[in-house]
């Protein structure tokens, strides 16, 4: 009966307010760590995507609840080997929680890389972020941090729980002589770090928005505040609630309109799906930025903050038929670039073996796309006629903890295989130590071009991806079992990413044609 009438609800809502409102999460996928911007009517937002390549995907929106990719960071980073999967990898590691600022007429991105080796942060900067950014300068590392360029010229990064440095002119490094404290320490009620930091000047007031660990209660979001730059910091929290049910929310900015209203940007973990964003007012209340409506909650349905654009998806179809990857692709780790084309087959994405591995969190060249909240799917079309001996290729809802569709080549016989794999990683060097494989349905393939779909169900106590296959792409058949996604911080730390893959196990050099990826949210 409660379904019932949430159902009902949600329909009048929609009903009242035609499409002038969003409903909560505002991305119902993985975007964390967001840091929002505004440079006159336009809103630009950076997230983090770890050993993802290329990396930090920056978005534009004209209404702060369509969100279209504009630009990565970068293509690739290389200061390990392991970011080519040799040695260990970077799973969970890579490019964190990055700042976003614009200053006189340059926008300007602070990242520092979560990972044992070449682990300073990179700062890139670009005039317009569609034509791409440019490598400005390397500092030592910096936590979860984030800039802020003051009104007298002075450069300053915050970082960990409470850091404060002070860069030189040119951004090129620390200022000599200049500020490097610890403006405010944790007190009694908190535990670890309270991380995320996010930076403004307000009235003339310092603001710091930072995610917190309370003893004894859950995740929350809150604020530091102060007169002057180096403090004393005072403390309030601004926003406490496990909206919709799931788990707290917590970690992210606040941002204004063109009209003096402000806004949250706060993200959600919402378990396989990843770390979903939502958005909520801001409220200055005292001089605080209160989150949530007026009970200090997520609304459910929210009025679009700017009317009028259209609907900008996340992640999209494609018959691979441009000379370029759509934006929305991004590789696992950084791509062998000779072993994957469009032009070799024209419509076709041509995914080679390049290297002899035995699971796929070690194989190069997986390219995914987010999956998505609410439900979604997703069909393949793969021809596999020159698989050779030993590949293994297929689709996959990828994580730590993976449901695999693959295809077997071994000899002249052709398997797909329902499968599930979790991978064990090493805490140091994030190197694969071993790969749990449960086969869990199998049937023989007479045929060079297969259909492959896997949908997706996010709901609240789901997070459930189911299999199937065809021949023809109109007679589908279930294969194997419902298969349980996981989030798990301590190995891939990101949402289940819809996957491609393709790898040898025994000798490289066939490949696969993928013809289509056809996406549908739900």
């Amino acid at each position: 009966m409660k379904k019932y009438i949430c159902s009902i609800l949600l329909l009048l809502s929609v009903t009242v307010y035609g499409g002038n409102v969003f409903h909560n999460p505002v991305l119902w996928a993985d975007v964390p760590d967001p840091d929002v911007i505004r440079v006159g009517s336009d809103y630009y937002m950076v997230s983090t995507t770890m050993h993802l390549m290329p990396g930090a995907p920056i978005m534009h929106s004209k209404d702060l609840v369509n969100w279209e990719t504009v630009s990565y960071l970068f293509n690739k980073l290389t200061d390990s080997p392991k970011y080519d999967m040799k040695g260990g990898t970077v799973y969970g590691r890579g490019q964190w929680a990055t700042s976003l600022k614009y200053y006189k007429g340059k926008f300007y991105a602070l990242f520092a890389p979560n990972d044992s080796q070449g682990g300073n942060t990179y700062i890139y900067t670009t005039d317009k972020p569609e034509k791409g950014w440019t490598l400005h300068s390397r500092l030592p590392h910096f936590h979860d941090s984030s800039f802020l360029f003051d009104d007298d010229g002075k450069f300053y990064v915050f970082s960990g729980t409470g850091r404060l440095q002070e860069l030189n002119s040119t951004l090129t490094g620390l200022k000599t002589g200049g500020v490097d404290m610890t403006v405010f320490k944790r007190d009694s009620t908190e535990t670890g770090l309270l991380e995320g930091s996010r930076a403004i000047k307000h009235n003339g007031k310092y603001y710091l928005l930072m995610i917190s660990w309370p003893y004894g209660k859950p995740r929350r979001q809150v604020c530091y505040r102060s007169d002057s730059i180096t403090g004393p910091y005072e403390k309030k929290v601004i926003l406490e609630d496990n909206f919709a049910g799931f788990p707290y929310a917590g970690q992210g900015t606040i941002v204004d309109d063109t009209k003096g209203n402000w806004y949250g940007v706060i993200f959600q973990d919402r378990g396989a799906v990843g770390r979903v964003l939502t958005l909520m007012p801001c409220r200055w209340i005292d001089g605080w930025p209160m989150l949530g409506d007026e009970n200090g909650k997520i609304p459910a349905v929210m009025n679009i903050p700017v009317q009028g654009y259209k609907k900008m998806p996340l992640v999209v179809s494609d018959d691979f038929s441009s000379s370029k990857l759509k934006i929305n692709w991004q590789w696992n780790h950084n791509p062998v670039d000779n072993s994957w084309s469009l032009t070799e087959r024209r419509g076709f994405l041509r995914l080679k073996t390049s290297r002899v591995v035995d699971n796929i969190f070690a194989a190069p060249n997986t390219i995914s796309q987010r999956m998505e909240g609410p439900q979604c799917s997703a069909t393949v079309a793969i021809d596999i006629t020159h698989m050779v001996n030993g590949d293994k290729a297929g689709f996959a809802a990828f994580n730590g903890n993976s449901g695999l569709l693959t295809i077997s080549k071994n000899g002249s016989k052709t398997s797909l295989v329902m499968e599930t794999a979790v991978v064990n990683l090493s805490d140091r060097d994030k190197k694969i130590e071993s790969v749990d494989v449960s086969k869990e349905d199998s049937v023989e393939l007479k045929v060079n071009k297969i259909y492959l779909r896997i949908d997706g169900d996010f709901r609240l106590g789901r997070d459930i991806a189911t299999f199937y296959y065809s021949t023809d792409n109109k007679n589908w058949k279930s294969i194997g079992k419902e298969y349980k996604m996981q989030f798990d911080y301590r190995r891939l730390f990101m949402g289940t990413r819809y996957a491609i893959f393709n790898y040898a196990t025994v000798s490289s050099g066939g490949y696969i044609d993928v013809d289509n990826f056809s996406y549908n949210k739900k």
